[in-house]
């Protein structure tokens, strides 16, 4: 069939229909049949010629057009869609590289096979177009919940329709032994959105803790005002979960605003995530009190926070053990994922057992090293003395608070304790010399005996074995595995070395090597301060 004898309004229409169906721009359609004719052009008049095809927007006419493009004389390579300067000039005048000429040619009779290439192209572009337009639609919607209706279940995994696309809800993103049948309403975050080549999938849960805050969102007015912020939510879904919330509004009980009249707002949340046990804690920017609140229902007589090892220590009341750890743990752990901290539960008898442990141990330290009796050594520990170098050079007036303790005796028990220390570092270094500390190690300021000792016992017995030592190796610290922290031991850690007293002695030993330039790292932390007040800057603009 040839392009002049149909009817040309029938492509436009063509093209529109196409378009509605698929809701995509018709003139993407109208563009895919451009290509799909130049195609078949192409089988007609030559591979390599350069056809294009132009289709007019208004009436429909298709026209054929032959491109030649001009070009060095050297870089001719298809005679048929190039041409050089001298031989463009039998057709234009003053030619240069790059002009194009334009010669019109008759349309081609579309044969079976040339029709069934044209259809083809057309599909492809058309269902390339609607893939872009589901990424486009989808992308934004990413953490936000969608509702849609279940088409069918593979795998375990769920396919959702939501509205212009298939959505898929994986087995391990369901709410315990979730099943749906065909046609069932389901509502969902939409937690990815990603472009693939089968085109774009959107990928739902219904586990994710951002789900039950979106859900807040929605059936509390003002967590959607921003009166209320959700601070945290942690989650084990379809069982139990928590959340923090705080109030900028005094007037306002956050706490109550969610649970709602007779408990109706969360009741609608419990509803949707079925039958999840939902615990609302009020946020308080004091970790211990936070935590506090966490562990709520039960009740908590003691909290040691460590900030560094990003750990607490709770106490509870011996009849409030089990309450606070949780069927399974499940307690301590939500309030563990809440405040984002490790927390150890120990009982009331537990923390007296080892107070008692630590205060025996410190009171026989004092009582070998200093020569004391118990009953003194036990003073010492009662005012809070824990080691030989506070009781060394602690001020004077601190050890004369003691009962019983007069200028002499507290002058006595420092002399006691310097020699004691001096022997201990002496042992040390003796010890480290045998390892094979070297010199430059020994000088370097900032480390005693002790420290010495250990480095040696680990290997670092040089400078610069020192200065190759990352600052975690030195002071120990914390690493995630599969999702729990694990502990790293320093070979520093005993001696309550930090982790910014770390990076300074390594950076030091690094500038006396010569392996640093002071004035450069000097230059660095100025360029980082200027490049954080710009932030501080921007941010209060």
């Amino acid at each position: 069939m040839a392009i002049t004898s149909a009817n040309q309004l029938e492509l436009l229409q063509t093209a529109e229909a196409v378009a509605r169906e698929k809701m995509i721009d018709p003139d993407l359609v109208v563009q895919a049949m451009e290509e799909s004719l130049a195609r078949a052009a192409k089988s007609r008049y030559g591979s390599e010629m350069d056809i294009r095809v132009s289709i007019d927007r208004k009436t429909g006419k298709a026209t054929f057009t032959r491109v030649r493009t001009v070009v060095e004389d050297d870089a001719v390579e298809n005679m048929q869609a190039e041409m050089t300067v001298e031989q463009a000039k039998q057709y234009m005048e003053n030619p240069e590289v790059g002009d194009e000429l334009r010669d019109e040619v008759p349309p081609v009779e579309m044969g079976r096979i040339a029709a069934q290439s044209a259809k083809q192209v057309i599909l492809q572009k058309v269902r390339e177009a609607e893939r872009d337009r589901q990424y486009e639609e989808f992308k934004d919607r990413a953490g936000t919940i969608i509702n849609g209706v279940v088409k069918r279940e593979e795998y375990g995994n769920v396919i959702v329709d939501v509205g212009r696309g298939e959505a898929i809800l994986r087995r391990n993103e369901k709410i315990g032994r979730e099943s749906y049948r065909p046609n069932d309403r389901i509502r969902c975050y939409v937690k990815d959105v990603r472009r693939e080549t089968r085109g774009p999938q959107i990928f739902l849960s219904r586990i994710a803790p951002e789900f039950m805050a979106e859900l807040f969102k929605m059936e509390v007015p003002e967590i959607y005002d921003g009166i209320i912020e959700i601070k945290a939510v942690a989650r084990d879904p379809g069982s139990r979960a928590k959340i923090a919330v705080i109030s900028y509004d005094g007037s306002i009980d956050p706490v109550g605003a969610c649970v709602g009249m007779r408990g109706s707002r969360v009741q609608a949340v419990v509803n949707e995530l079925q039958g999840e046990k939902i615990d609302i804690i009020p946020w308080n920017e004091d970790q211990p009190t936070f935590l506090v609140n966490a562990l709520q229902p039960a009740e908590v007589s003691k909290v040691v926070l460590d900030e560094e090892a990003e750990r607490i220590e709770v106490v509870v009341p011996d009849d409030q053990l089990s309450l606070a750890i949780g069927r399974r743990g499940q307690n301590v752990r939500l309030a563990s994922q809440l405040t984002g901290l490790d927390i150890d539960i120990m009982t009331e008898a537990e923390e007296s057992a080892r107070r008692q442990a630590e205060f025996e141990e410190r009171t026989k330290l004092f009582m070998d090293t200093l020569d004391l009796d118990e009953f003194f050594a036990q003073l010492l520990v009662s005012e809070g003395f824990t080691s030989l170098e506070e009781v060394a050079y602690v001020e004077l007036d601190e050890l004369l608070v003691i009962d019983g303790v007069d200028e002499g005796t507290a002058e006595e028990l420092q002399a006691r304790a310097r020699d004691c220390l001096d022997e201990m570092n002496r042992k040390a270094l003796e010890k480290a010399r045998e390892l094979g500390v070297e010199d430059n190690l020994v000088d370097f300021d900032g480390l005693t005996p002790q420290m010495i000792e250990a480095l040696a016992e680990d290997g670092v017995k040089t400078l610069e074995d020192f200065a190759t030592c990352a600052d975690w190796e030195l002071a120990g610290g914390w690493t995630t595995v599969d999702g729990e922290r694990v502990k790293d031991d320093g070979i520093l850690e005993k001696f309550d070395v930090s982790l910014e007293e770390a990076q300074n002695l390594v950076m030091t030993a690094r500038i006396q090597l010569g392996w640093v330039d002071p004035a450069e790292l000097a230059s660095e932390e100025e360029t980082d301060e200027d490049g954080e007040a710009e932030v501080e800057a921007e941010a209060e603009a």
